[in-house]
């Protein structure tokens, strides 16, 4: 039986006023990280008096982190934390792994200038918060970087899907960070701009192929940080 998330509060002049935007970003920070582990359930009193507010932002910070899968509310109307699926976890990968071959290699064919540039941006960011160690950033930037090559491909259908893998994906991002300490190895970092370049050069057997290599490493990386750590493994089974 998961215990209610007791977290220490920040101090309450720094909280006052602040609103949805503040509980919404502090808890989803926390989710990702795994602060609050999968399953947990989440207390509003608490909540309310951890951020000195009312019930009424507390509970439209949770409607909105519930649009993002973060968060579901179960029959008895009680709020947990979204559980991880790990019993289906293979199925997932499978489903993960061909949707970044079929949207790279549907944006080596289609991308426009225009989006390229956005790519760009977006991987520049991404090597930024590796540099900085910035794991909640790294996670985020990661899902957007792969996102913006899907709407590149122009196949609204791969984008809805891809879009919800990659949100469901991303607090197993950060087990993936955590087995390299939170340091990328810059091979992997490679990776990204080599995917970069094979859209750009419209190359799309290389792009299906970089795509491929790098969903796979990812995939036995997790694999095996969740097998070696039965610790976790246990905390986040249910």
């Amino acid at each position: 039986m998961a215990e209610i998330i007791a977290v220490e509060a920040t101090p309450a002049k720094r909280k006052r006023g602040q609103g949805v935007g503040t509980v919404y970003d502090i808890l989803k920070h926390e989710i990702l990280d795994l602060t609050m582990q999968p399953g947990s359930p989440i207390d509003e009193v608490k909540l309310t008096e951890r951020f000195s507010m009312s019930r009424t932002p507390i509970r439209e910070a949770l409607v909105k982190l519930a649009s993002e899968g973060l968060v579901v509310t179960l029959p008895n109307r009680s709020t947990v934390v979204a559980p991880i699926d790990f019993q289906n976890l293979a199925h997932f990968f499978d489903a993960l792994t061909l949707m970044y071959r079929v949207t790279t290699r549907l944006a080596a064919t289609n991308r426009t200038d225009n989006e390229l540039v956005r790519i760009r941006e977006l991987q520049k960011s991404y090597e930024d918060a590796v540099s900085e160690k910035n794991v909640p950033a790294m996670i985020e930037v990661n899902r957007d970087f792969h996102a913006e090559i899907a709407r590149a491909g122009k196949n609204r259908y791969y984008v809805e899907l891809f879009d919800r893998l990659l949100d469901e994906g991303r607090r197993l991002l950060r087990l993936y960070y955590s087995s390299f300490n939170d340091e990328l190895p810059q091979l992997y970092l490679d990776e990204h701009e080599e995917m970069v370049q094979a859209v750009q050069d419209r190359d799309v057997a290389k792009a299906d192929r970089i795509a491929q290599q790098h969903a796979q490493q990812i995939v036995r990386q997790i694999q095996a940080y969740i097998t070696e750590d039965r610790r976790l493994n246990a905390n986040l089974t249910l």
